[in-house]
């Protein structure tokens, strides 16, 4: 029943948003009364921190969405729950004490939400508690300026803290927040976009994290630091104007980077534009990004049979999670419902939704070290330099050739043989069958307009240069290779579902596979040999429980080589091929009306 409410939800009006919010929340209900206060016991499963710390946070994790709903609406059952838990966690004389907090602890990063609960509703909540009880409040919150956390968002969590504080009428340090935040400018690249922490990591915590809090400082501290507020208002225009890019036309957002587990977050930085009155796009058009993305998150299969949400992506998966997913970690998708703080007479719930609105059919953006291609129905993102360096699976979330909303990516369940490796939309190489790996750091890389370079060193002593060209929902790849030991290399296409009626065509040079969300093709141009399709081990794609996708393969003996492939991958049968042609160090390639033609001698 929760599940038909949230599929059939248009999430257009702030009453549509209520009502999700609600069905979201109900299957939470009878944990609240079922264990310690303050702490939610949703699972099982490990995660870097101990299993106290992981109730605690499922227990707080849920007040990014509880916090704006109390704008405009009551659940005295939520509130009387959440009362009492704060009260008990923050009591150091209470069993239910949440502790005292260490550096880098799990906790920091939960006191935002609690903090951002007492910015949007200090009436309903922290005027409610006695002056005793604000104290207890104050002096758990205030640990974190007492600890080191990591030079990355982590650093907002101190800034709303304060500034709940400040808000609250207590002590805050505004030297420390000051710090705080010079030091999060200078990550800053350009163009809207920041780096978190590490210079090589643009994901989606520049949007759901960094731009996020930023916003909720920009409406509470307009008049105070005016000069702060309007470079955070500009960037935040600026970074609409290419994120957009990472959603496509049915709402979906591209499988890029780590915390995916966090779903639909992907679109909070559009309810925080709302929130802080920023029309960075059209109110319509901010509308459909949010509305379709929403809609098409519920459509899929991310709940439980209780209805709580689990860790995973299009489906429940803990292949592909951090160390740090816990069963409560999911909430943080809540952060998107900062919308139901927003006033009922905003324009943004009068507009009606409109179409994403692509200037380009294909842009480079630089600062995201990226080249995004938008197509009927998806997007794809040619990524080349980025790289996370602390987590789970970062080859395969940072370092593919090519991310697709439509076709999703695979990660590893092993490297010993090639079927662990889920290696779709990537170069594999082994030296015996055995014991392969794709690309992951890059030497050099460069993004043009028309095309991404990549230098990269599987091992010392095998260098490989590769080009990707991008022509509408095909590429090129061309791999230069180096190599002083013989090696086995195999190339991998996108990834589709396997089911009884799909099809595979085979070629003198090629293999394609038709399913249902699109065809994925994938051609020899020079160097290949022994096109199949690899059915990989089951849930290792993040789309599709059960996956395959086409390879070919090269064996390659110590020297010089060139392997150039023709990747396909569109939501519709290929009724055209493109035509490539590799002579004297110049490729051209032709698809309809569209010709690129490209010096790799000169241009790379």
């Amino acid at each position: 029943m929760m599940n038909n409410l949230l599929k059939e939800n248009d999430f257009e009006s702030k009453k549509d948003f209520q009502g999700a919010f609600e069905a979201l929340m109900t299957p939470l209900l009878p944990y609240y009364t079922d264990g310690r206060k303050g702490r939610l016991k949703l699972g099982t499963g490990g995660a870097v921190y101990t299993e106290d710390v992981r109730q605690i946070e499922a227990f707080l994790r849920p007040l990014w969405g509880l916090g704006p709903y109390l704008v405009d609406h009551h659940h005295p059952e939520l509130e009387s729950d959440y009362l009492e838990g704060i009260r008990a966690g923050t009591d150091p004389q209470s069993e239910d004490y949440w502790g005292k907090t260490n550096d880098y602890d799990q906790r920091l990063v939960e006191m935002a939400s609690l903090a951002n609960l007492f910015l949007l509703t200090k009436e309903k909540t922290w005027d409610l508690f006695s002056a005793e009880e604000q104290e207890n409040i104050y002096r758990w919150l205030m640990q974190i300026n007492q600890h080191t956390i990591p030079l990355s968002n982590w650093l907002f969590f101190r800034i709303l803290v304060n500034l709940a504080m400040k808000n609250c009428g207590k002590d805050w340090d505004e030297d420390r927040v000051r710090l705080d935040l010079e030091i999060i400018d200078s990550c800053y690249i350009g163009n809207g976009w920041y780096y978190d922490e590490n210079p090589t990591q643009m994901d989606y915590y520049i949007s759901f994290a960094i731009h996020y809090y930023s916003l909720i400082y920009y409406k509470f501290m307009k008049k105070e630091d005016p000069v702060r507020t309007t470079l955070i208002k500009e960037r935040a225009i600026q970074f609409a104007q290419t994120f957009k890019y990472w959603f496509d036309e049915k709402g979906e957002a591209l499988p890029f980077g780590r915390s995916l587990s966090y779903r639909f977050s992907q679109c909070a930085f559009w309810t925080a534009l709302v929130y802080a009155d920023i029309q960075a796009l059209p109110w319509g058009e901010i509308k459909g990004i949010i509305s379709r993305h929403m809609k098409s998150w519920m459509a899929k299969d991310i709940f439980n049979k209780e209805g709580l949400l689990t860790i995973g992506y299009h489906y429940p998966n803990l292949i592909m999670a951090e160390g740090y997913n816990a069963p409560g970690s999911p909430y943080w998708s809540l952060k998107s419902f900062l919308l139901l703080a927003v006033a009922d007479a905003h324009p943004y719930w009068q507009a009606e939704t409109t179409p994403i609105q692509y200037p380009l059919k294909q842009i480079a953006i630089p600062e995201a070290r990226m080249l995004i291609t938008t197509s009927k129905n998806q997007n794809q993102a040619y990524v080349a330099g980025q790289l996370e360096q602390k987590q789970a699976h970062v080859d395969a979330k940072y370092s593919k050739l090519v991310y697709s909303t439509t076709f999703g990516i695979s990660v590893s369940k092993g490297s010993v043989y090639y079927k662990q490796g889920g290696f779709d939309s990537c170069l594999a190489l082994s030296e015996e069958d055995t014991y392969y790996r794709s690309k992951l750091g890059t030497d050099r890389y460069h993004i043009h307009r028309d095309y991404v370079v990549h230098e990269w060193r599987p091992w010392k002593d095998v260098s490989i240069q590769t080009v990707v060209i991008p022509i509408d929902t095909w590429h090129v790849r061309i791999h230069k290779i180096k190599n002083q030991r013989y090696v086995h290399a195999v190339e991998g296409g996108f990834s589709v579902p396997v089911e009884e009626n799909d099809r595979v065509i085979l070629h003198d040079e090629g293999i394609e596979y038709e399913s249902r969300v699109g065809t994925s093709s994938l051609y020899n141009i020079s160097g290949y040999m022994n096109p199949i399709m690899q059915v990989p081990e089951p849930n290792t794609n993040l789309y599709f429980d059960r996956s395959v996708y086409p390879i070919m393969e090269a064996k390659l003996e110590v020297g010089e080589h060139c392997l150039i492939s023709l990747v396909g991958g569109s939501v519709e049968k290929n009724e055209t091929i493109p035509t490539v042609k590799y002579e004297n160090n110049t490729i051209e390639i032709t698809y309809g009306e569209t010709k690129k033609i490209i010096n790799l001698t000169d241009e790379v």
